[in-house]
């Protein structure tokens, strides 16, 4: 095992191991966690003026580029703006990733209010794009940003979906090599 990295380094290192060179998003309370690390880790950031923005641009980029584009967004509302470039990438095979905050990985059922609650990030973005997840654990994040990687590279690309619970974001767990990149 290597050292212990919160779910955000973690997401930032997989990203640069997969020759992420630039993500487009808007910081916020919830997603700061991710933005800490990209600088370090040679990652450039794009800054829109919407999170609709973001992800035409990431949608732009990966078409001209050949390369997946990447959009960071925060919570509720933003994840839904961001929801009609990536359903547009999905249908156009366009590989994208779209990586958001979710709720804490123990808040209750019942609807609160905290955070742009919605009842289910992962079922909004599940009918409109390839694959939606919500992980659960430092490894099932691994795995996950390794899947949409191999899937951009070896099959029709298409746009994805990661979730990661605010609190484990934040979490600081032993994380061993990250899955080999895709060929």
């Amino acid at each position: 095992m290597s050292d212990a990295l919160t779910a955000g380094e973690l997401v930032v290192r997989s990203l640069a191991a997969h020759d992420v060179e630039v993500v487009f998003g808007i910081p916020g309370t919830h997603n700061l966690e991710l933005y800490a690390h990209l600088r370090s880790h040679g990652i450039r950031h794009v800054l829109p003026r919407h999170e609709q923005g973001a992800g035409y641009a990431a949608d732009g980029y990966a078409r001209v580029s050949g390369r997946p584009g990447v959009a960071i967004t925060t919570t509720g509302p933003a994840l839904m703006n961001i929801a009609t470039a990536a359903g547009q990438a999905n249908s156009d095979s366009v590989p994208m990733l779209v990586i958001s905050p979710g709720m804490p990985l123990a808040h209750p059922a019942a609807s609160t209010g905290y955070l742009h609650e919605m009842p289910s990030q992962q079922r909004a973005l599940s009918g409109t794009i390839e694959r939606s997840v919500r992980v659960m654990s430092h490894a099932e994040l691994a795995r996950e940003l390794a899947d949409a990687f191999a899937a951009f590279a070896g099959r029709r690309p298409r746009a994805r979906h990661i979730e990661i619970p605010l609190d484990l974001l934040k979490e600081k767990a032993p994380v061993g090599p990250l899955p080999a990149p895709s060929p």
